[in-house]
């Protein structure tokens, strides 16, 4: 059956199709122009000669950045990272979400909880009490000062909690009928239904554990112990080259600061670029579900 639609309403489908495009085209545009700089000559970059297009094409920003050792080391901490604080995440946010997701006659705190949990998001202790806090447990130049102090996301448990609300109480009523537990029936009920959620969440912790920086130059006393993000960001913003070989230094010349920044850039959003689409279709859903309580 073809929809016919009245005059105003082609007009409006037009001009949002039209307004979505131009946004996306913003968003697409700056990438391509770092990608065109990062496989163009150094004196193309600095002349500002490269528009969406490589000039002179050449791959020795490319050259001089993964054959640095100490990108490559952060590139495995940072992995380390996203495996460690992901599964983490995911791990205190479902196991907490379900709890709070209960009756207050099945969970007698859970308001106190839920308003715990809420003013954490609202205030803090700090950045030297919590670094003390790292200090004085041992976590000072390990992983798991990177993953510990970030484990618990309220605001993704949140989105988590109220989509289990806002499941069929039938279902999970019928899971005790049968003589599941509370665990059997997070692991084989509700888990299984929660996918879209689920997905959008571990989409927030990827990017977030890809993308901080700031923790790793704070809480590493050691550069080779620094994420990938907090490696770019010494050798990009302070241009530290102090740790560079002869052969880096030979590249260095035949490059420039821009290209390698923009090699470095899309290199560091490579990985986010090729996980995202396969999460993009659970987004929508997870999102309006998990932040809308009927």
């Amino acid at each position: 059956m073809v929809e016919n639609k009245t005059l105003s309403q082609r007009i409006f489908t037009i001009g949002n199709y039209t307004a979505l495009s131009l946004l996306a085209l913003l968003c697409i545009f700056p990438l391509v122009h770092i990608l065109a700089i990062s496989f163009s000559s150094s004196s193309a970059a600095t002349a500002g000669q490269v528009g969406l297009w490589p000039v002179d094409f050449t791959v020795k920003s490319y050259s001089f950045v993964v054959n640095e050792p100490a990108f490559l080391k952060s590139f495995v901490v940072t992995l380390k990272r996203v495996a460690l604080g992901v599964s983490l995440n995911m791990l205190l946010g479902v196991l907490v979400a379900y709890a709070l997701s209960k009756e207050v006659r099945e969970f007698r705190f859970r308001t106190v909880y839920v308003w715990t949990f809420v003013i954490t998001m609202l205030f803090n202790g700090g950045l030297i009490p919590t670094y003390v806090i790292v200090q004085k447990t041992g976590l000072i130049d390990s992983i798991w000062a990177l993953v510990i102090p970030s484990a618990v996301n309220v605001f993704n448990i949140i989105l988590i909690l109220n989509f289990f609300r806002g499941l069929p109480k039938e279902l999970l009523e019928a899971s005790f009928i049968d003589g599941a537990g509370h665990w059997k029936t997070l692991l084989k009920v509700v888990i299984p239904v929660s996918m879209p959620v689920l997905a959008t969440v571990t989409l927030f912790s990827v990017v977030f554990q890809w993308n901080e920086w700031f923790t790793g130059l704070i809480y590493m006393n050691s550069p080779d112990n620094y994420p990938l993000q907090s490696y770019l960001q010494t050798v990009i913003v302070t241009k530290d080259f102090s740790r560079l070989t002869v052969t880096d230094l030979t590249l260095l010349g035949q490059v420039s600061n821009r290209t390698v920044k923009a090699a470095q850039i899309f290199l560091g959003t490579l990985p986010i670029l090729l996980v995202y689409p396969f999460l993009q279709r659970f987004f929508i859903s997870g999102i309006v579900m998990g932040s809308v309580k009927e």
